[in-house]
């Protein structure tokens, strides 16, 4: 039966590729529409990344954007100021958003936070991150930015390269996350969200645990930070602040579901679609997400995912 399962779950993966592959086609030769649909991609990335942080381990980090811009400015700095090769400085951001993750897990973990001051404390760093890219303006360029296009990453210049540049690492991020589920963190995962204090009497070291999950989330934050800021061809602190991505990421993943599969990529869907009919009201549609976020709180908490198998009676990874 596990087998079966785990087949099935890889035909739906292949599935999802198959369809993702074919939006472009169905776009046609709209560059508004390709870049909704690849800002689509990112914040699916995006929203894996969070469902191993906070939706396995209740790490509630709300520096998702901060974690991604850091490993972003590391990658252009260096790039711009010691002239090193982009796919040099890429696994150098990711590895710097990696640390910074596990690096805020370990502390509160280790000081017995709960959820709610985890949440605080990052919060914290994401303001701080945001103030040290206006105040290291040498570096930066502050609320100006950085112009990106002229870097050397060609492949992220084409609209349609880009798309399925950021969908193999989307899929990527899908495959590990299946993996790490099906593996014995991802059991151990799951024993911590049901119950931490249980999760430790049987044995599970929680630290490190929590610490691993931080971890991967943060590489992968900071693998998608770093490849949007080569294929939006500017950064700026508006990029990664909270407004343009946390709420954007709790949304998404609130609205497909927190803890499966499927849900970064059906809330992505979900969100994409709403976005573009909130687009009109301009700033006001921040407010319309933080009452989206609050409704599905309390009404929605398990996601489209959950319904659709109740509706379904049907298996849903």
């Amino acid at each position: 039966m596990n087998k079966d399962r785990y087949l099935a779950d890889y035909v739906t993966l292949l599935l999802v590729a198959v369809v993702l592959a074919l939006v472009p086609l169905g776009v046609g030769d709209s560059a508004h529409y390709l870049r909704i649909v690849t800002l689509m991609l990112i914040y699916m990335a995006y929203a894996v990344a969070f469902n191993i942080i906070f939706g396995h381990t209740r790490q509630l980090f709300l520096c998702i954007g901060a974690l991604a811009g850091s490993s972003a400015y590391l990658s252009v700095v260096l790039v711009t100021k010691v002239s090193l090769s982009p796919w040099a400085t890429i696994p150098l951001g990711i590895v710097f958003a990696a640390f910074l993750g596990g690096a805020f897990s370990y502390v509160s973990v280790r000081r017995g936070l709960g959820v709610i001051f985890v949440g605080i404390v990052t919060l914290v760093f994401s303001l701080i991150f945001h103030n040290l890219i206006l105040g290291l303006r040498e570096l930066t360029n502050g609320e100006t930015g950085i112009e990106t296009k002229a870097l050397g990453v060609g492949v992220l210049q084409s609209g349609r390269g880009s798309y399925y540049v950021i969908l193999a690492v989307l899929m990527a991020s899908l495959v590990l996350y299946h993996l790490l589920m099906r593996s014995r963190a991802g059991t151990a995962f799951r024993a911590i969200a049901d119950d931490e204090v249980a999760a430790e009497l049987v044995g599970i070291d929680v630290t490190f645990y929590k610490v691993l999950a931080a971890s991967i989330g943060s590489a992968l934050l900071g693998a998608v930070g770093a490849i949007y800021a080569y294929y939006s061809g500017f950064i700026s602190p508006t990029e990664y602040a909270l407004v343009s991505v946390d709420i954007v990421v709790l949304v998404t993943l609130l609205l497909g579901g927190m803890g499966t599969l499927l849900g970064p990529v059906l809330g992505g869907v979900l969100f994409a679609v709403l976005d573009e009919l909130v687009r009109p009201l301009g700033r006001l549609n921040v407010l319309v997400y933080g009452v989206l976020m609050i409704v599905l709180v309390i009404t929605f908490r398990h996601g489209l995912v959950a319904a659709l198998r109740k509706i379904a009676k049907v298996r849903i990874p």
